[in-house]
């Protein structure tokens, strides 16, 4: 059995990893195509939430 201290370290290198790889293999986000989080005061309708696919 891993002692707190090895296993804490384990879970951030592993996570730390996971988001390295992900970083590497993931096509960039383009932050002018995603639909707006809030319109306020701006007269357009939000299509949907801001995690949505943009139409």
């Amino acid at each position: 059995m891993l002692n707190p201290t090895t296993r804490r370290a384990l879970f951030w290198l592993v996570l730390l990893g996971f988001i390295g790889w992900d970083f590497v293999h993931s096509a960039p986000v383009n932050l002018r195509l995603e639909p707006p989080i809030i319109t306020a005061g701006s007269g357009t309708h939000v299509s949907a939430g801001h995690c949505a696919m943009p139409k």
